[in-house]
């Protein structure tokens, strides 16, 4: 079939197989020219389809050498009907991975419950017998507790006041400006039950009581801080609330590996294009005035280079793990730069929809949308007919 980018606000309802193989190719292509990294060699990554997750696996896999679980949610392809685009990116990474001759099995399911969490036990047990590094790198709006069977929301809310500023809508390029009403007590604590630490833990918990967590085991879970103009509907909203979870579970979780000489921290990465962040209201416009000034620069990283750099310049460089006065480590130190703030503060105040094109890197930004979907890739052909049906090597059916 022909594949085309079929939209729906902030979600493209398609996704292109090929564009999405080439994709990984090309972020695989960019861990083997930086060279080896001398990190973990058994590796879960709990989130392993997109983004970060997706970035993580690739650089453990061709960075270090790397055996690689994935656990992720992604729906299949039915004929005449595409897959998510994260089940095309990890079918793509394990046909990468034979071809190199590294392990790689994946595991399409609910990472929140108790029966994915048995499941990946079993498959570590069975082929790595322990592993030495965990990536918890899951973004879903969505979790059905799997003690309560409650099905919790999160929700993107500013907390005790309205919040009003500029957004833009990057399909249109129209900036206009946006109000949301602040959270109540429930929105904050469903939003904290969905994105905080509580199943990062559980995860933990389980691998340890399994047995399967070599010594020296280390665990990165990827937060966000951001700057002062998102911090009303962002880190000092719902979600910051969840991340100030997901920040202290850190701690919690190095006390609980103490017998293995074990440790978890948060990694606070770069702002990037993301199905997740395409949602949040100001945050394409942010990204969008973000992208220009890193490109001006030369110091822009998508979500491959951020962590290369990531386990290359900060995780193994046989030195400590460098963190901040709370415990974390700083990726977005490039984002947070004074120079490149005081910019954006200054481009924020002049941003319109005439002007923003100059300004700003819409272009970018929607390159990037259509990149997470597999559309836009060079030495891709998009007028050629494309196979839907495409198998992950590990899994064998179009289930989920």
């Amino acid at each position: 079939m022909i594949i085309e980018p079929r939209m729906r606000g902030f979600i493209c309802l398609t996704a292109h197989p090929d564009g999405c193989a080439q994709n990984v190719k090309n972020q695989i292509e960019y861990v083997k020219s930086k060279g080896v990294i001398d990190g973990a060699k058994k590796v879960l990554v709990i989130g392993a389809s997109t983004g970060f997750g997706l970035a993580s696996r690739i650089t453990s896999a061709f960075g270090s050498g790397a055996a690689t679980i994935g656990v992720f949610f992604e729906k299949p392809p039915t004929e005449g009907k595409t897959a998510t685009p994260g089940w095309y990116n990890s079918a793509a990474f394990e046909n990468e991975a034979a071809k190199a001759g590294l392990y790689a099995k994946s595991i399409n399911g609910d990472a929140f419950s108790n029966e994915i969490k048995q499941q990946t036990i079993d498959l570590i047990k069975a082929d790595l017998g322990q592993i030495d590094m965990v990536i918890y790198s899951l973004a879903s709006p969505v979790r059905m507790h799997p003690i309560t069977n409650v099905l919790h929301r999160s929700i993107l809310k500013p907390i005790g006041q309205t919040f009003s500023n500029k957004t833009v809508d990057f399909h249109t390029g129209i900036v206009s400006k946006v109000t949301i009403e602040p959270a109540n007590q429930d929105d904050i604590d469903n939003t904290v039950v969905v994105m905080g630490g509580e199943d990062w833990a559980m995860w933990m918990d389980a691998l340890k009581t399994a047995g399967v967590l070599a010594k020296g085991i280390t665990t990165i879970a990827y937060s966000y801080i951001g700057p002062e103009v998102t911090e009303a509907v962002y880190r000092k909203g719902t979600i910051g609330r969840a991340k100030d979870d997901l920040e202290a579970t850190a701690f919690k979780i190095t006390d609980s590996l103490k017998s293995l000489n074990g440790k978890g921290y948060v990694s606070v990465n770069k702002a990037l294009v993301t199905q997740a962040s395409s949602a949040i209201p100001v945050i394409p416009l942010y990204i969008s005035l973000l992208y220009k000034i890193m490109k001006d620069h030369g110091i822009h990283e998508g979500c491959i280079e951020q962590i290369q750099r990531l386990f290359e310049q900060r995780l193994y460089t046989g030195k400590e793990i460098p963190t901040d006065e709370k415990g974390r480590i700083r990726i977005d130190d490039w984002e947070m730069r004074p120079d490149v703030q005081e910019k954006i503060k200054t481009l924020w105040e002049k941003a319109t929809s005439e002007n923003l094109t100059e300004i700003g890197d819409l272009a970018g930004y929607k390159q990037d949308f259509l990149n997470l979907f597999g559309f836009g890739v060079q030495k891709v052909d998009y007028t050629a007919e494309a196979n839907e049906l495409k198998f992950i090597p590990s899994i064998k059916k179009l289930t989920c």
